[in-house]
């Protein structure tokens, strides 16, 4: 573990970190810390940073209630930058976005970049702009039930598979959650639950498909943050998800 003295902070006294969401591994920001801030972020596990048009700490949520909870910070090879994974309890910018980078500067038109929200929003266009011949829209048409009972055969399958440590069919899972997800909060929990039923049905699945797939592992943190009082002690009951 590298020392924070080891850190080289810049002719300010400060030292760049980036900010990335440990589900979608989107990057949420890019903040800069001081060692005091870095060292609070350190004991509080939140993100505190130093704003220079400021010229202030300032402890990430404290006014917005948006924290960012730290899984883990990270220096770069020379040791003067920070990547900063975090679980955050809302959005990261102060204009109301999930994130900071928001403005398409440049965008391929060979290469297409795949992210977990565009994910959602393409499943979520096919709810509500109906294609024809969608799968996706096929289900939506049939509703909750059709779609758990697809869950519980995708959990069969998975089971099935993890003997062989075959990850192939936990997307399917992960993509016919989301359709619950999306259709109603209720049923979101209840696929969970039935989820959760298969796995501890298979001693082998424990913790293993939570460790090959995070976002998977963050959804079932949102469904235990769901039925908490508190994100704090959502964060306590996770692990007996799994």
């Amino acid at each position: 573990m590298l020392n924070i003295d080891e850190l080289k902070f810049d002719d300010k006294g400060l030292i760049p970190a980036i900010v990335v969401d440990a589900i979608t591994k989107k990057v949420l920001t890019l903040a800069y810390m001081n060692k005091e801030s870095l060292n609070i972020s350190m004991e509080k596990g939140l993100t505190c940073f130093y704003s220079r048009s400021r010229d202030e700490l300032w402890l990430k949520g404290e006014t917005s209630g948006n924290y960012q909870h730290i899984v883990s910070i990270t220096a770069d090879c020379d040791n003067d930058a920070l990547v900063v994974v975090v679980e955050k309890d809302g959005p990261a910018c102060h204009t109301g976005t999930d994130s900071c980078f928001t403005k398409p500067v440049y965008e391929s038109e060979e290469l297409h970049e795949f992210s977990y929200q565009g994910l959602i929003d393409l499943i979520r266009g096919r709810k509500i702009d109906k294609k024809e011949g969608s799968y996706t829209t096929y289900l939506f048409e049939k509703g909750t039930d059709k779609i758990l009972k697809k869950v519980g055969e995708e959990c069969t399958e998975v089971i099935i598979a993890a003997k062989d440590n075959d990850k192939a069919k936990i997307p399917d899972i992960r993509f016919l959650l989301d359709l619950v997800r999306l259709r109603t909060i209720n049923g979101y929990r209840e696929a969970m639950e039935l989820f959760k039923v298969f796995v501890r049905m298979s001693p082998q699945m424990d913790r293993r498909i939570f460790e090959v797939d995070p976002i998977l592992n963050g959804l079932m943190r949102n469904v235990v943050a769901a039925d908490s009082a508190s994100y704090g002690k959502a964060r306590n009951l996770a692990p007996l998800a799994y």
